[in-house]
């Protein structure tokens, strides 16, 4: 069924969560069983009120945030949507990934809405920095302002132009197809739902149930998500 819907989409948007990252062995940092969110309250240190008044544990636990990051690789899923946008199969990617594997892997339509690990941005100019900067234990911009993360930190909106991309890709899919999400976050898992209303097929990949599954056509649990695209690109492409 899945394989027949991706050989007729004139326009399939793929939407990629923890799920999709997990699988490279990142470990998922919202997960209450990972040591990182064990040892801090996200909702604390991962928020602008920290970066204001407790700079130095908020930089401490980004770098190791991004360390973390690059210790692993995008997989051969990543690769494989990269090839088939490459192909024109794929139209876009929305992530709520802010590891930055999907360009890592070649994808160049991704829209992130939680930001990137990849880069920093100086709070005070705006002026964007590669992560290397926090590897190398450089915190501040050329204007003197401290560095952060380019990511959507708690009491944050989400990046208006990701989330104008998203919004846009939605509505213009015929087929989106969810992979690694619990659909839990807001406003993120709007989308899947607002391509279902523009009359877009809903596949729903994740190894447990999610809130939407009720809206999905189709509902895979049972393979990893690297293993299916595997499959399918197998199936489509050789």
């Amino acid at each position: 069924m899945l394989k027949t819907w991706i050989q007729n989409a004139k326009n399939m948007v793929v939407f990629t969560g923890a799920g999709m990252s997990t699988e490279s062995g990142l470990p998922d940092f919202r997960s209450s069983n990972n040591g990182l969110w064990r040892k801090k309250d996200p909702s604390k240190i991962a928020s602008t009120e920290a970066l204001n008044d407790n700079v130095d544990e908020f930089i401490d636990f980004y770098r190791e945030r991004v360390l973390k990051v690059k210790e692993f690789n995008p997989h051969k899923g990543h690769y494989i949507l990269a090839d088939w946008e490459e192909k024109g199969k794929l139209q876009s990617i929305i992530t709520q990934n802010v590891d930055g594997f999907h360009q890592l892997a070649g994808s160049k339509r991704v829209a992130e809405l939680h930001g990137s690990l990849q880069h920093l941005r100086c709070q005070s100019c705006g002026k964007e920095y590669d992560s290397d900067e926090y590897v190398n234990k450089e915190y501040h911009c050329s204007c003197g302002g401290i560095l952060r993360p380019n990511i959507v930190l708690f009491g944050e909106m989400l990046p208006q132009d990701a989330f104008r991309f998203a919004e846009e890709e939605a509505i213009k899919s015929d087929l989106f197809i969810v992979l690694g999400s619990s659909l839990s976050v807001t406003p993120a898992n709007q989308f899947p739902l607002i391509a279902k209303e523009h009359g877009a097929k809903l596949v729903i990949v994740n190894q447990e149930k999610t809130e939407l599954d009720h809206y999905a056509d189709q509902v895979i649990q049972d393979k990893k998500i690297g293993e299916l695209l595997q499959e399918l690109d197998k199936e489509l492409f050789s």
